[in-house]
């Protein structure tokens, strides 16, 4: 690919990936990766957010309603309709804090934890299979980069650079 004077993509013979070209088999790959894991997890009765949200109480015990969104990718108010949903679902517990009240800590119920341990046991398995193509050293290696992609692009995202 090459651009033009006016910003447009001319389409050439691509001879070795630039990043754009990356940038969309990313995409695509991430897009595959999330429908099978979707697809299985809904096998089990939960939709993303909640198994996220349950996921993340599993592995980090009792959070606050304001630690738990960014930690799973969710808005202010998408996380209290998660957790809304979760506790009327007996999954979660939640609790005001008893150093601020305007605070509300949330935690895995028995019936939470029955359920998301092996929803997440299976979650594993089946991200498992998706990079079973991959040998140790290069998992490594995609971990490594994507790191540094991310940092990149997290320091990029501080800047008005391009606007």
């Amino acid at each position: 690919m090459t651009y033009t004077d006016d910003g447009f993509i001319g389409f050439m013979k691509k001879r070795s990936s630039d990043a754009l070209h990356v940038w969309l088999v990313l995409n695509k790959a991430i897009q595959a990766i999330s429908r099978y894991a979707d697809m299985k997890i809904q096998g089990a009765g939960l939709g993303d957010s909640d198994f996220r949200v349950l996921e993340v109480l599993l592995h980090k015990g009792p959070l606050s309603v304001n630690t738990i969104g960014p930690k799973v990718n969710l808005t202010p108010g998408a996380i209290s309709v998660a957790v809304d949903r979760l506790y009327n679902k007996g999954l979660v517990s939640r609790v005001e804090s008893a150093e601020d009240r305007r605070i509300r800590i949330v935690e895995l119920t028995q019936s939470g934890r029955e359920l998301i341990v092996p929803v997440f046991r299976n979650h594993m398995e089946t991200i498992g299979k998706v990079f079973s193509k991959l040998s140790p050293q290069e998992l490594e290696q995609l971990e490594a980069m994507m790191k540094k992609v991310g940092r990149n692009a997290e320091t990029l995202g501080g800047t008005n650079e391009g606007s």
